[in-house]
């Protein structure tokens, strides 16, 4: 059985539920008819009528509860309102002929939809980020959630586009654009929870999530039930087939704990995706499953070489940063030579996490220097901008933009923003209290923010204004980062992706503190060197070979072929055909 409507025609629409617990299940229709559903094996309800796109309704369950359908492709308005029957064939694709672009050409540009404007102000920006290098839009979650601000996460209605940002066809105009201007588009989806206010589930479908495991959002989903993969799976499918997204970002797959499920969202995107189409698998995975990444899935969020990186950047050592702080210098040349940091290793709370990486292409591991994670969970949601020092924080952006890895931008890093991107939501009443207290809860353990004066001056996530205060502004342009972006995005696509597919990790080596030096053999037979120099002295390294080229330094006094300024990266390509 298919969840979510089923158009047949233009006049008759086929409805289904999964509603194991409830008695009765009735269609109730914006003329105010209620029409009992059948019911059918399995807990499955079903009804056939005549009503056609643009049709609103909601589910009665047992005469008492009115709830919109959790697999609508549209909601009228928020999520506790009506559920719309929507005509995914009605939009007509202008770039039917576009299959994606190879995998190894990705440079990632993570955005959120609300904070940009919505679908038809990123349309307008598309061409601006083509143009200095991007080829890859990443949109945070879209997912109907409650209210018109949240970062995404928050969703409940995993079928269906957020409102408050366009309509679904206004999503599939963006989508269409971006191909016209060579971008891919990525959504991130999340298939670990439900957010907490609007989910009926447990009403009517109470094995959907299990009692036993739990999850930091409370009970895990139950994907032991066929059902319930089902649901998840089709909704991966519906962005990928339906909308034309070129892949997607699987939110912290670590909280699901049924492997089996993630190995068959990717066999079955795989199988039932149009041939040809190039389609990219990406992971968020704390628990760093190499496993993964050798079967359907294309690459994970490098959070290791991100905190590691972070934290030589600005000394910071609490939280999650603890693991990176100490033995930071042998933790960078892990991360350069290796990918994972943590690949069996123990972290502060004792618990081994990871696998092998050294194998797997450096293209599995997208690297970034700031997310929407990175910046949104500190209490004040400062960009690395406000908290490095420059000339650190251009050496760090040359390894980020000149490595094998595929980098990833956040929304405005590349013209030097410096607006925080703070926690925002917008509920209300007791669960926006419940919100409120539990993000300045979160900081209590903080050496700084001990003193509960201090963690109430942390911005209220429910507040208008902290979502504006998270708005980019594209009038206040860096133009001296600006140009750092274009011209190390510029030598990238030059020299280094024509050679990136069959790239291979070599070595790396550490050459005092903060500071390493790495090869990676790339698929034409030469070799990349970085030297990298994020400490406060300078370090001695041995010379390159005569035949390596100067592709990029940091800095314009790093001359010497046998010592490394402070805060500096040079980045050379050893052509061994020559």
């Amino acid at each position: 059985m298919q969840h979510g409507p089923l158009l047949l025609d233009d006049s008759h629409t086929r409805f289904h539920l999964w509603a194991p617990d409830a008695q009765r299940v009735s269609l109730l229709l914006e003329n105010a008819a209620t029409l009992p559903m059948q019911r059918l094996e399995n807990g499955w309800y079903s009804l056939d009528t005549e009503v056609g796109a643009g049709t609103a309704y909601r589910f009665l369950i047992d005469d008492e509860l009115q709830v919109p359908d959790p697999a609508a492709r549209a909601q009228q308005g928020d999520i506790h309102g009506p559920s719309l029957v929507v005509d995914q064939q009605a939009y007509a694709w202008r770039n039917q002929q576009w299959r994606g672009r190879p995998w190894h050409e990705t440079v990632l540009y993570e955005l959120h939809v609300g904070a940009c404007g919505g679908y038809a102000q990123i349309e307008q920006r598309l061409a601006g980020l083509a143009e200095i290098g991007v080829t890859a839009i990443e949109l945070m979650p879209l997912a109907e959630f409650p209210g018109s601000r949240n970062w995404g996460y928050d969703g409940v209605l995993p079928y269906a586009p957020e409102a408050s940002y366009g309509s679904p066809e206004d999503l599939k105009r963006l989508i269409d654009a971006a191909h016209s201007h060579g971008l891919m588009v990525f959504l991130d989806v999340v298939y670990n929870h439900f957010g907490p206010d609007g989910n009926y589930l447990g009403r009517y479908a109470k094995h959907f999530f299990r009692h036993d495991q739990q999850t930091p959002w409370g009970d895990a989903i139950d994907f032991r039930q066929r059902e319930v993969r089902d649901f998840f799976i089709d909704s991966a499918l519906m962005w990928l087939n339906e909308y034309r997204f070129d892949g997607l970002r699987l939110d912290a797959v670590h909280a699901i704990t049924d492997r089996g499920f993630l190995t068959e969202l990717a066999e079955r995107v795989r199988g039932e995706t149009e041939p040809g189409r190039l389609v990219h698998l990406v992971l968020e995975n704390e628990d760093n499953r190499v496993s993964l990444l050798e079967q359907d899935f294309t690459a994970q969020w490098n959070d290791d070489g991100h905190n590691v990186l972070h934290s030589l950047l600005t000394g910071e050592s609490q939280g999650y940063y603890a693991d990176f702080h100490q033995d930071s210098t042998a933790k960078l040349v892990r991360f350069l030579g290796e990918g994972f940091i943590y690949q069996g290793q123990q972290d502060r709370r004792g618990h081994a996490r990871g696998e092998p990486s050294k194998h797997l292409s450096p293209t599995s591991f997208v690297l970034f220097l700031q997310n929407h994670d990175q910046i949104g969970n500190r209490a004040f949601g400062e960009r690395l901008i406000n908290l490095a020092e420059p000339e650190a924080l251009r050496a760090a952006t040359a390894l980020l933009l000149l490595s094998p890895m595929i980098p990833m931008l956040f929304m405005g890093e590349e013209w030097g923003a410096r607006e925080p991107f703070l926690f925002f939501t917008d509920h209300h009443g007791e669960l926006a209290d419940a919100v409120r207290e539990g993000r300045r809860g979160e900081f209590a353990e903080f050496a700084e923010f001990a003193d509960e004066a201090i963690r109430a001056r942390i911005p209220d996530p429910n507040a208008e204004a902290t979502f504006e205060a998270s708005c980019p502004d594209a009038n206040k342009v860096d133009e001296a980062w600006a140009g750092l972006y274009r011209h190390l995005l510029e030598i990238r696509h030059r020299e280094i992706i024509p050679r990136l597919q069959g790239a291979t990790f070599l070595d790396a080596v550490a050459l005092g503190d903060a500071a390493a030096l790495a090869h990676w053999r790339l698929g034409d037979g030469s070799r990349l060197r970085l030297e990298l120099n994020l400490g406060t002295q300078p370090v001695e390294l041995t010379p390159a070979p005569a035949t390596a080229r100067l592709l990029y330094a940091s800095r314009e006094d790093a001359t010497s072929a046998d010592s490394l300024p402070p805060h500096t990266a040079r980045v050379l390509l050893e052509d061994l055909h020559e």
